[in-house]
């Protein structure tokens, strides 16, 4: 009943930035956590941040500073605004919304920071 659907993802220079965009499929208004993960290749996905009903943001250290989360409830999306990306932030970006029931994931969107 709960359908992810990410975007903006793409091919960006070390410095550049992306804004990944993640739409929801039902009213997001009262979803607890929404949030955005990561994977790179050899690696776990790990949490990059998460933002709560209320509004509050967690970030894991290494993009502190850089990226900045946000949801929007009259549009049902989730976004990921990353400035100053580096080499290290290549991976495949999850959208993920946290329900009373389960978690739900997207497709995933790919994000290659290379010169």
């Amino acid at each position: 009943q709960v359908q992810l659907v990410e975007s903006g993802g793409g091919l960006v220079q070390p410095g550049g930035s992306l804004t990944l965009s993640c739409a929801a499929s039902v009213i997001t208004f009262n979803i607890p956590v929404m949030g955005w993960y990561r994977q790179a290749p050899g690696n776990q996905r790990e949490m990059v941040a998460t933002i709560t009903r209320g509004g509050n943001t967690n970030y894991t250290d290494s993009v502190k500073g850089r990226f900045t989360i946000s949801r929007d409830s009259a549009k049902n999306t989730v976004s990921l605004l990353m400035n100053s990306l580096k080499p290290e932030d290549t991976a495949v970006y999850y959208c993920n919304v946290k329900t009373f029931v389960r978690d739900y994931w997207g497709q995933g969107t790919q994000v290659t920071v290379s010169s």
